[in-house]
C-alpha cells in the first residue's frame, strides 16, 4: 500500500478567475496541468466573461 501524502505536501496552484490557491485533488491526477479553475463556478464565470 502506498504511503499517504499529508496535505501540506499536495502540489496547489492559484486560479486564473479568481486567483485564490487550490490544491490538487485525486480527480485530476491525470489532468493536473491542464486544470485552471479551482472550481465550476470559477470556470463558468470565465466563459461567461469572454463572451
Amino acid at each position: 500500500m502506498p504511503k499517504q501524502r499529508k496535505k501540506g505536501d499536495l502540489p496547489t496552484k492559484d486560479c486564473v478567475q479568481c486567483s485564490r490557491p487550490f490544491t490538487w485533488r485525486k480527480k485530476w491526477e491525470k489532468v493536473w496541468e491542464e486544470v485552471k479553475y479551482c472550481s465550476e463556478r470559477c470556470r463558468r464565470e470565465a466563459k461567461r466573461d469572454r463572451n
